[in-house]
Order: C-alpha cells, then structure tokens, then sequence
C-alpha cells in the first residue's frame, strides 16, 4: 500500500476504537443470518452516490477476516473505489480484473485475486471494461467465477454500483444471495430508499445499514463506557 492513512477504514486502522465497535456488531448480524440461511456471497450497496456502501464493504470484509477467509469484489465496474481507498500502489493495483474475466473466457479467478500485505483479505478489483457494462454482468462467466469464489473463501463481499443511477447492482443481486442497503442517515430521502427497495426481490435484502448516524444507539455509549474503548494513533 501507499503511505497515508484512511481514517473511515477503522476496521483495518483502529480495530481497537469505538467506531470500529460498529461493524463488530455488523459483523454479528451477518452471522446471525449465515446461521439460519445460505449467505455466502453478499453484496453491499446503496441507493445513490456518497452513501458509504464503499467504505461499509471494507470494514466488513476486514471484521470478518479476523477469523474467516475473506474475498472483497469491486463489482462497480463503472466507479471502482476499492483500490483507491485501499491506496493501493500501482504494481498492487495493476493486472486484470472483475470486468477482465467476463470477458475473456481464459481467465480464472486464482487469475484476479490479489493479496496485498497489511490487509487481512483477499482481493478482486474492478478491470477495464472493453464492452457496456450491462451486457457484462449478464455474462455466465459471472455465476462460474461466484461459483470458484465460493469454493475458496468462506466469505464474499461484493461492493456494487448504488441502485439508481444505473441498474447494475440489481443485475448483479440476482447471482448473490443477498444484498445490505447501506444509506446515509438523516440524508438518503426516503423516496430514494423506497425506489431503491422497490427494485430488488425482497427475498435478497438482508438489512439495511444506516451510515453517519452519530447519535447514540444507548445512552452510555456517549458516557463513560465510551471512554473505555483504546484510543490509538495512526502508524
């Protein structure tokens, strides 16, 4: 990775703080639901831009991959953002990707996957796509690679485009098994998560995650309990 320090991905920065605290409870739900259904590949999205489903996708990725192996997909093939929020170099970052292997029936997954040091899971970024986008995420070559995806990892995490501006990541929900609707709090209007919603099997919403919602889910989370949570610097 490139120097610098991301203070949104606090799950891999301050696993130790409070914020970091919130995608252990995500975490939990998550596993909750992988208890009593087949979630094995899930997808992260959001109704509109600046929602978070980005950053919400690598913090879950990284809670999990304390005990599970984890692969972390960019499926926005029109706006990836998971190498640039990751920082990752460019040699890090360079070889093919998602959009690469729909396309091009001789690369496999083992093709597009990439570990990167100081970041507890897996890897496929988005690639350049060379055909609309639309006709790629209806190829077959989608459920194979899922498929492999399955068989290697415990855990799939699948960051998507948000639902409105384009029809990607309902495309994209019908070869997952489920999908968390991230959405800014006091933000997203209501009209946009009904749409967005509205768009999707109600069979594949597992949750919905409300982002930036700083006030306190109980009351000693803003007291003294707060407190106890370490607080670290930057490294």
């Amino acid at each position: 990775m490139q120097p610098g320090f991301d203070h949104t991905l606090v799950s891999l920065r301050a696993p130790a703080s409070f914020a970091a605290e919130q995608f252990q409870a995500l975490r939990l739900q998550v596993e909750r639901l992988r208890s009593v259904r087949d979630v094995h590949v899930l997808a992260i999205s959001s109704p509109g831009l600046g929602d978070g489903k980005t950053v919400t996708a690598i913090n879950l990725a990284a809670a999990h991959a304390e005990s599970e192996r984890v692969l972390l997909i960019d499926a926005d093939l029109r706006r990836p953002s998971i190498g640039a929020r990751l920082r990752l170099s460019d040699a890090d970052a360079s070889g093919p990707g998602l959009a690469d292997a729909l396309s091009n029936h001789q690369l496999e997954l083992t093709d597009l996957v990439r570990q990167v040091d100081d970041i507890p899971f897996a890897m496929v970024l988005a690639g350049a796509p060379s055909t609309p986008v639309h006709e790629l995420l209806r190829s077959p070559r989608l459920d194979h690679l899922l498929q492999d995806a399955r068989r290697q990892f415990d855990l799939v995490v699948v960051d998507t485009p948000p639902m409105i501006p384009v029809t990607d990541a309902v495309v994209l929900a019908r070869a997952l098994d489920g999908v968390v609707v991230v959405v800014s709090a006091n933000d997203t209007p209501r009209k946009l998560l009904e749409e967005s919603l509205n768009l999707l099997d109600a069979s594949k919403v597992l949750g919905i995650v409300f982002n930036r919602d700083h006030r306190p889910l109980y009351g000693y989370y803003n007291g003294d309990y707060r407190t106890r949570f370490a607080k670290r610097r930057p490294t």
